[in-house]
């Protein structure tokens, strides 16, 4: 039997994300997720919990994030669970806690709401994908130098924008298709 460990979380930032450096020089930010489940209880009473989940991420990723999220930021997370394991300083106990090790974050908010900014720039575009431990080739939906650093008259750098995806195509279309044009 195969193991997997991989989590699909969407929910709210309880705090703006801040950009730390390891000693290798490595950017990394923690991310505090709240997420609510509803549910109605069976003497029809409607009822809430909302957990809240901490989320690490690396590289570019963990840069971008810290670029255009803030707290109350909208995000999708794709990533696998991992322990954390600690010996409390005071107590001198292990300690240890569950947390997110993302693998892609993805901005849900329509614009940016910073102060002072008029809001007309979107950023749901989905950040860079994780590079860390192997060499990746081309990265999807990372902007070109040039697309980065294309500006708006009066405001920040604009993301560039992902390819859109290509409609899904009927059964009758793939009868059609040839052996090369397999997709898959």
């Amino acid at each position: 039997m195969a193991d997997l460990n991989k989590v699909f979380l969407m929910g709210r930032l309880t705090f703006d994300p801040e950009l730390r450096r390891t000693s290798n020089q490595t950017a990394v930010s923690q991310l505090r997720l709240a997420t609510t489940r509803s549910w109605q209880g069976r003497d029809g009473e409607r009822r809430e919990e909302t957990l809240y989940i901490d989320v690490t991420v690396w590289d570019r990723q963990a840069e971008t994030c810290c670029q255009y999220l803030r707290k109350g930021s909208a995000i999708h997370v794709e990533g696998s669970l991992k322990m954390d394991t600690w010996d409390d300083k005071t107590t001198g106990e292990k300690r240890s806690k569950i947390l997110v090790h993302a693998d892609r974050v993805q901005f849900l908010d329509g614009k940016r709401s910073d102060s002072g900014g008029d809001g007309d720039d979107a950023y749901g575009r989905e950040s860079a994908p994780r590079s860390r431990g192997a060499a990746t080739g081309a990265q999807p939906n990372r902007p070109s130098p040039a697309a980065a650093d294309a500006r708006p008259a009066n405001g920040p750098p604009r993301p560039a924008q992902a390819p859109a995806p290509e409609a899904p195509r009927s059964a009758m279309d793939l009868d059609d298709m040839g052996e090369d044009d397999i997709p898959f």
